[in-house]
This record gives C-alpha cells, sequence and structure tokens, in this order.
C-alpha cells in the first residue's frame, strides 16, 4: 500500500513524476484550481477585510472526492502544484480542502521535472508560503473588484455584456494610444544617395553622408540635386580607412517574455500558443526507454538566473562539441534589466544540454521540436564566447562630398555559431565584405541611384512588441501577458489585421468611458505600482489587505461618481448595402476578433453572418472567368480563392500578383518574408523582387 499521496495540477505532470517516485506514492492530478470566487457574485466582503468567498469549481466534485478519498488511505499528503503564486494558490485551497494541517510540510516545489529535482525536492518539504498565497488572493480580488464593479455600470449604459479589466485596459489603451500616434503622423520627405562601386572585383555600396565638410540631410529634390551637382562625376578617391574589432554579446537566456517575443518573431507563435507548448514541454515527454522526462525548466519567470550545475555542464558540451575558444574566460551572469523582476526560480533552459534538438525530434511533435530546439539553441548560446567581428569603414570623395561604405565580417563565430537573436523589424545584420582600400585609392562609380523616401509612422503593435512594452512598462507578470492579450480579443476590444493589434470602436468607447471615470485604471504608473504592492506581499514586507484597502479607497469614491455622470450611450451598427439572403433584412457590420465581417440586422432572431469579401483586382488564373477575393479562414488567417466557388476551386495562401512568369506563364504570387519580399512562380523556380513600392509597404 502507498504511504503518501502526491497532488499536482496536470494529468501529464503527474505521469511523468508518478514514475520517478515508485510505488510508495500515488499521484493524482486536481485538474488545476479547485476553488475561486462565485460567478454569479462579486464574492468579496469589501468591509469584512477584503475576505474572499471561496465556493468549489463546478464540474470539479468527483475529482474532489477522489483526492479525499484517496487522502484518508495515505500517511502523509504532498502538495506539488507550480513554484509559483498561482501553484501555491491551488496548494493551499487543497489543504483547505482536504482539511490538512497548514504547519505541516506538506509542500513540495520543482523547477524542473527530471527524476533528480523532483527526487530532491521531496527530501526537502516545507510549509505553505502565506506570503505567495496573499499576494496571489490579492491579485484575484483586486481584478474581481475592478471587473464586477465597473462592468454592470458599462452594461447598464453602454452595452449588454462589455466587461472592464484591471491589466486588460491599459493593454487596450496602449494599442489605442499607437493607432492615434499613427492617423496623427505626418509624412516627412527625404532622400538617399546611393552610390554602387566595384573594387578589384569585390561589388559592394557607398552611401552619401556629408557634403562641404558637413553632414547634411537631404530634404527635398532640390537638396539631393545640388549633391549630385557638386560631384566630380563618377570618380571617388579613398579619403580614410578605419578598421577596428568589435565585440558582439550573446543574448541571456530566456526568460518568459523574451520566450513569447523570440517564439512569436522566429516561429510566429502565439503568446498563447507559446505557453501551452512551454507547458508540454516543462511537464514531461514520453522518451521511449528513458521515459517521460521534464525538457524544459519552469516557463513563468522573469529571472535570467542559472544554476552552477546547469552551466558546469554547458560548460563540458561547449567545449567538447565546439573547442576551448568557445566557453568564456568566466562564465556569464546575466543581471535582470528589471529592478523588479523575481529570482525565485532559474531562466527558461534545456533541464539537460545533452538532449540536443535532433536526438529528441522524433520523440516531439512540429511545435514542441520548434519551440524546445530555439530554448536550447538560446541558453547554449547565452553560455559561450562573444563573436568577434572585423569592422571596416571606408569613406570615399568625389568633389566636396563624400559617401561612406560599411563591412565587416566574422572573425571568430563564437555564440553566432549557435544561434542569433531575432529582432521585431525582422532583419537580420548583414555582413558585408568590403575589399581592401589604402588611401588615396581611385574608385570609379558604375551607378549613382537617388531615391526618395518618406518616413513612417510607428508600427502597429505585434503581440512580440506589446509583451515587450508591457514589460518595461512594468504591468503584469510573466503568467499574466499571454491570458491579457487573448482577453482583449475575445472580448472585442481590438482586433487583428496582419497580425498586428488595432482598436475596435467599442474598445475605444470603453477606453474613452474609463479614461473619463477611472483614470488611475488607465495609468501604466499607476498599474506597475500596483505589480510592485504585490511583489511587497509575496516577499511578505507589505499586507495584502492594506495594499486592497488604498485601492479600494479612492475607487470607492470614483464609482459613486461614474454612477452618477456617466450618460448612457447607444451604440449604432454601420448599416451595409448588403441584404441577408435568409431573411431579407439589411446586413450590419460588426467587429469580431479578426477583423469586421456583415451579421444580420435582425439578430437574435436571425443569425446569419458572412465574411466581408476583398475584390484584390486579379482574374482568377484557373478560370479565367471569376475575380480574386481575399477570403479569412475559420482561425482568421488570409487566403485568396475565387468569387465563382464552388464552381472554381482556385485557392492561395499567397496574394496572386496578376504578373505572369516569363519562363512558364504561370501567374506569380507573392511571397513576404521578414526582409521585405519577392515574386515567384508557384509552378517553376522562377522568383523577381518585389516593385518598390510593394517593397515599401511589406
Amino acid at each position: 500500500m502507498a504511504d503518501s499521496l502526491v497532488i499536482v495540477e496536470s494529468p501529464a505532470k503527474a505521469k511523468t513524476i508518478g514514475k520517478y517516485l515508485g510505488s510508495k506514492y500515488i499521484v493524482k492530478a486536481s485538474m488545476g484550481h479547485i476553488r475561486d470566487l462565485p460567478k454569479s457574485q462579486i464574492g468579496v466582503e469589501v468591509d469584512n477585510d477584503f475576505n474572499p468567498k471561496y465556493i468549489t469549481i463546478r464540474g470539479k466534485g468527483s475529482v474532489l472526492k477522489e483526492l479525499k478519498d484517496a487522502s484518508k488511505k495515505v500517511k502523509q499528503v504532498f502538495l506539488a502544484a507550480d513554484p509559483d503564486r498561482e501553484g501555491e494558490a491551488i496548494a493551499w485551497h487543497l489543504a483547505h480542502y482536504l482539511e490538512l494541517d497548514e504547519t505541516d510540510t506538506c509542500r513540495v516545489v520543482f523547477n524542473e521535472i527530471t527524476k533528480q529535482a523532483v527526487k530532491d525536492a521531496f527530501k526537502t518539504p516545507r510549509k505553505i508560503n502565506m506570503d505567495l498565497v496573499n499576494a496571489q488572493q490579492a491579485r484575484r480580488i483586486l481584478d474581481r473588484l475592478v471587473g464586477y464593479k465597473i462592468s454592470p455600470l458599462l452594461w447598464k449604459k453602454v452595452k449588454k455584456g462589455l466587461s472592464a479589466g484591471r491589466v486588460q485596459s491599459v493593454c487596450v489603451k496602449l494599442v489605442i494610444d499607437r493607432e492615434n500616434e499613427i492617423d496623427a503622423f505626418i509624412p516627412e520627405e527625404y532622400w538617399s544617395i546611393t552610390a554602387k562601386m566595384t573594387q578589384k572585383g569585390v561589388p559592394f555600396e557607398a552611401k552619401y553622408i556629408s557634403i562641404g565638410g558637413q553632414k547634411r540631410d537631404l530634404g527635398n529634390e532640390q537638396e539631393m540635386q545640388a549633391v549630385l551637382d557638386a560631384l566630380a562625376g563618377n570618380q571617388f578617391t579613398v579619403a580614410e580607412v578605419k578598421e577596428k574589432e568589435r565585440l558582439r554579446n550573446p543574448a541571456p537566456p530566456f526568460i518568459t517574455s523574451s520566450l513569447q517575443q523570440e517564439a512569436a518573431r522566429k516561429l510566429g507563435f502565439r503568446a498563447s500558443k507559446t505557453m501551452s507548448v512551454a507547458q508540454q514541454l516543462y511537464e514531461g515527454v514520453e522518451l521511449g526507454k528513458e521515459g517521460t522526462v521534464g525538457l524544459i525548466t519552469y516557463m513563468r519567470t522573469d529571472s535570467t538566473r542559472i544554476s552552477p550545475i546547469a552551466q558546469e555542464e554547458a560548460k563540458e558540451y561547449i567545449t567538447e562539441k565546439y573547442g576551448a575558444p568557445f566557453w568564456p574566460e568566466l562564465p556569464r551572469v546575466y543581471t535582470k534589466k528589471n529592478s523588479n523582476a523575481q529570482d525565485a526560480h532559474e531562466a527558461i533552459r534545456p533541464t539537460s544540454i545533452l538532449r540536443d534538438p535532433e536526438t529528441m525530434k522524433p520523440f516531439l511533435s512540429r511545435d514542441q521540436f520548434r519551440l524546445y530546439k530555439l530554448v536550447w539553441e538560446r541558453f547554449v548560446s547565452s553560455q559561450m564566447s562573444s563573436a568577434v567581428l572585423d569592422t571596416m569603414t571606408v569613406d570615399l570623395s568625389s568633389g566636396e562630398v563624400v559617401f561612406r561604405a560599411n563591412g565587416s565580417k566574422v572573425k571568430f563565430a563564437g555564440f553566432m555559431k549557435v544561434y542569433v537573436e531575432g529582432n521585431d523589424d525582422g532583419t537580420e545584420e548583414e555582413h558585408k565584405f568590403l575589399p581592401p582600400f589604402a588611401i588615396g585609392d581611385e574608385v570609379t562609380s558604375d551607378t549613382i541611384d537617388p531615391k526618395q523616401h518618406f518616413t513612417q509612422p510607428p508600427p502597429r503593435y505585434s503581440e512580440a512588441r506589446l509583451v515587450k512594452t508591457l514589460e518595461e512598462l512594468g504591468i503584469g507578470r510573466p503568467s499574466t501577458y499571454a491570458p491579457t492579450l487573448e482577453t482583449i480579443q475575445k472580448r472585442g476590444y481590438v482586433a487583428i489585421e496582419e497580425k498586428k493589434f488595432m482598436p475596435t470602436e467599442l474598445g475605444e468607447l470603453v477606453i474613452q468611458l474609463m479614461e473619463e471615470f477611472f483614470p488611475e485604471i488607465l495609468d501604466a504608473e499607476f498599474t506597475a505600482h500596483m505589480e510592485d504592492d504585490l511583489d511587497h506581499v509575496e516577499e511578505g514586507s507589505q499586507d495584502w489587505v492594506k495594499v486592497l484597502a488604498s485601492f479600494y479607497e479612492s475607487f470607492e469614491k470614483r464609482l459613486e461618481v461614474a454612477e452618477e455622470e456617466m450618460k448612457e450611450i447607444e451604440i449604432q451598427d454601420e448599416v451595409s448595402d448588403e441584404v441577408c439572403e435568409k431573411c431579407g433584412r439589411h446586413m450590419v457590420y460588426k467587429m469580431g476578433r479578426f477583423g469586421k465581417f456583415l451579421a444580420c440586422s435582425g439578430f437574435p432572431d436571425c443569425r446569419n453572418t458572412k465574411p466581408i469579401v476583398k475584390d484584390i483586382g486579379v482574374t482568377c488564373p484557373k478560370c479565367h472567368e471569376g475575380k480574386i477575393i481575399e477570403r479569412r479562414s475559420k482561425k482568421g488567417r488570409i487566403f485568396y480563392g475565387c468569387d465563382t466557388y464552388p464552381t472554381c476551386d482556385y485557392v492561395s495562401w499567397d496574394k496572386p500578383s496578376g504578373k505572369p512568369c516569363p519562363k512558364c506563364e504561370a501567374m506569380l504570387v507573392e511571397k513576404k518574408s521578414r526582409n521585405g519580399g519577392r515574386l515567384q512562380c508557384p509552378s517553376c523556380d522562377y522568383s523577381e523582387e518585389l516593385p518598390d513600392e510593394d517593397q515599401e509597404q511589406a
């Protein structure tokens, strides 16, 4: 008979841990939280020190009965939920339900689910940490107060079903503020001049930088023409050559936010998908004879700390695989960018560097493999030597005009042999090789190419950029980024267009009302300060009831004013020319998670909806009769098809260009990439660059 019961959150985690602990332990899953605040009421006694009224979550009855029965048959119960505030709260609720003594050492935590880590954790169980529990309770109650006090107001004054959230509202405001910046942006003209040259058989480019000894921007065509007029033909003389060595350091190992950003840039993952796949890798994957093993450490962390054991394993692996020069003289220590970062966990890393991605590939799904490879490469590279680049800057003069050419080459790859961090623009640092130069060398330009440009507005937020901004502002914590972004879409406050967030009319209306009546909720500094207070509760240096009381004092006054002064607003749907084919009423424009769509104005009697089709001005290459229209898949992804469907079944994920391939006459399609895009033939190997105006938009 088993001596102990171990309770974790998920069946996958239970399966992995059960294999490590053996027959003396029964391992069962609580399936996440077992108790929560009720949905039908606020569930918080504000006048009684914010006492929460927890109830059993609907549908958990059978799970709880099974856990209670099992707990009566064993000598000891261990609570092994995840090692964070949420996990501590789950353990506390379980202890309460199972009537365990809170002073017992029943709590077991591990940062990775490997045999050694799990066995070590069971040697040192501890009491439930009430500071962690109270930090989680305070956040839950805070969010409940905001949501359940403001939402009924919005229902009454604006529209049934609306809701407001503490962190979500700040997030929506960021999206709206960015949209306002874009709308207010006035493009400014500027020009560039590029000289294409060849020296000793090596082609290179030099760009205009100064005239008459002064760096002067070219704001219009006249200024550009003045530079061309001042050139001494196409003859240039090398005026200055600078060569130096530059060190490039690796990026630190992943924390939650940087993992979400990099998975978005390199894998195209949404934040919620990244966390879901990371959870699978953390909880355990079946590795054939080796059994079930957790492949990465805990994925909700904002610490870049690495354990000495993992660092030593990295040293052995790197020196053996790549050679001694690839290990730095001193092991790398990364400092926290954010002074509020919690250091309870390590950074996200592989549980063993020896499990390289290619060896793991047969045991992983495609998404698991891609994310594991990202984590593994990032960790390995973060421990390696800096890269050494030889850089060269050459100034070439023609008359009183100076052009500059920059080149670099990798002298020692260091960490770049394994991995290079992406960026939000999707561009990669190019290493352009320059031929050797000496001062006084004469060079003739092949072409001199002036180009007109216009400054671009700031880009809309992608998920990666928005997560980065939330982190920089100190809003939310690792566990909140993904659910926050999901929530603002589900509520219809933002929509996603071409993987970028844009506000909806509903979102703008709600934030407008929030700005007028609850400005603190939308104030990024105020929200960040609240996060700090919650961290202080976790550290045991602040009382959670006092934190809530301090917030509620001014919040309650705001509520009273809003109740009196907020005017009722009727949202009018924009009526379209389309007529519902089911009931004959006019259809109206609605905003959904993936942008606008058409819905019958007779809702709820008629629930007919249809997408808004966009004609891209190209004739179908298959039937040569229909028009190509832009459509959306059920998951919101844009694709292109013939408007005569189902008569013609032409479909393409890539946008047809209307231009025939010069080799085989099939229609070329636009292939967008992070560095721009090309026109590609779907039938043969022909491709060409996108025309300039498309390149600018790509």
